[in-house]
């Protein structure tokens, strides 16, 4: 992955608030990445960037070589069912799905064979095999992002972007999960992108980097 001067701007009264400002980023294929920042420093929109789900004023996402902002919305959309799991801070589960078809849902619009039962075992690795009728609503908070998690690993995605993984979980759930990346990470060879305040997930990261004032820096 290959971010380019990559900008985005915001209009706030009169004037232009600079979010990034001609950023660059290369990410090694199998890489892990920790994205630091106080909150308000723009890592949530950098991530969304770098999955397509926003629009940059300016640069561009090179993944394995499709700039993303030369597809439209139906493009970008199925490359990132190819190649990309994103875990969001907010969950995004559909409210009118169980737990289960949450997570088989990716896997049925790939394609995938076997979907039910490869959503059970991704479902079984972060211990929700006990909640797999709930729906959202009837979830807590840190069960919900492990269902969103888990969703995210289910397609085995080349890449893995992941919005304060661990923000909604207790300390032991939370190790089992940074566990999981990581053992994705090694296993399959997927590249992580994850944005977090926890110095434990970020430490385990190959490389940190620290968003301030619209650049990135090593941290």
């Amino acid at each position: 992955m290959q971010a380019s001067r990559l900008s985005r701007q915001v209009p706030v009264g009169d004037g232009v608030l600079t979010i990034l400002h001609r950023l660059d980023l290369e990410i090694a294929r199998g890489e892990s990445v920790a994205i630091l920042g106080a909150s308000g420093s723009g890592k949530s929109t950098l991530l969304g960037l770098l999955a397509g789900l926003d629009l940059p004023s300016s640069g561009e996402v090179q993944i394995n070589g499709k700039n993303l902002f030369t597809l439209d919305e139906d493009e970008r959309a199925a490359l990132r069912g190819r190649l990309i799991g994103f875990v969001f801070q907010s969950f995004q589960l559909l409210p009118a799905l169980t737990a289960l078809e949450n997570v088989m849902l990716p896997l049925e619009l790939a394609g995938s064979p076997a979907a039910r039962e490869k959503a059970l075992a991704v479902l079984h690795r972060v211990g929700l095999s006990e909640r797999l009728q709930h729906y959202p609503k009837h979830l807590s908070g840190g069960e919900q992002q492990r269902v969103a998690i888990a969703r995210a690993f289910a397609t085995q995605p080349e890449l893995l972007l992941a919005d304060e993984p661990t923000g909604n979980l207790d300390s032991a759930t939370g190790a089992r999960i940074i566990d999981l990346l990581f053992e994705l990470n090694r296993e399959q060879g997927t590249t992580l992108v994850l944005v977090t305040h926890d110095a434990e997930l970020a430490a385990r990261c190959s490389r940190r980097l620290r968003l301030v004032d619209g650049h990135l820096a090593a941290a």
